[in-house]
């Protein structure tokens, strides 16, 4: 598709975009339009960036039931319900606490799906064990739950949380479509 802008009937700029280029955020915003569904997400190291790239689009309030950012532990437990022995055993960027996010966003936000973001986004907090760019991400729709840790590196702080918000929607994108 080409758009032209042009002042006086002559093209000053001319863009491009190919179908592949959509933002993830407007693929997912159809696929959960198309299956009625609403979605929320719980939040860690991406600090809402997930709730902000759905709710920048006009209309999300169709699809998008909310989101919590559950940054402490405290929130994580008292309002998401992850486990506090989960926390102290396998620490919050774990599978175990992503899967309890995801899942807590599901029946606290009363939605049909949801995502959750837990990780080291840098530069500092790292460990041997957990270094920077580390993010445990998980996907949950309805029954089924999608968990992955990723390695994004020591990129600059930003890049990683958008790194991995935009994992977590390709995440849900495809646990949609494969349902």
């Amino acid at each position: 598709m080409k758009l032209l802008f042009s002042h006086n009937e002559t093209p000053s700029i001319i863009i491009t975009m190919e179908v592949d280029d959509l933002p993830i955020e407007l693929e997912v915003a159809d696929a959960l339009k198309s299956g009625h569904l609403m979605m929320g997400t719980a939040e860690s190291c991406t600090g809402g960036k997930i709730a902000s790239m759905i709710t920048s689009m006009a209309g999300s309030s169709e699809y998008f039931a909310g989101g919590v950012v559950a940054y402490c532990n405290e929130v994580k437990h008292h309002v998401l319900g992850v486990s506090e022995a989960d926390l102290n055993a396998f620490g919050a960027v774990s599978q175990p606490v992503v899967e309890q996010m995801a899942r807590g966003a599901m029946r606290v936000l009363g939605c049909d799906c949801a995502v959750a973001t837990s990780g080291i986004a840098g530069p500092g907090g790292g460990t041997p064990s957990k270094p920077v760019g580390t993010v445990w991400i998980a996907a949950a729709y309805k029954e089924r739950i999608l968990s992955e840790c990723y390695h994004f590196g020591e990129n600059p702080r930003r890049e990683n949380i958008r790194l991995s918000a935009e994992a977590a929607l390709r995440m849900l994108l495809g646990l949609i479509r494969d349902a």
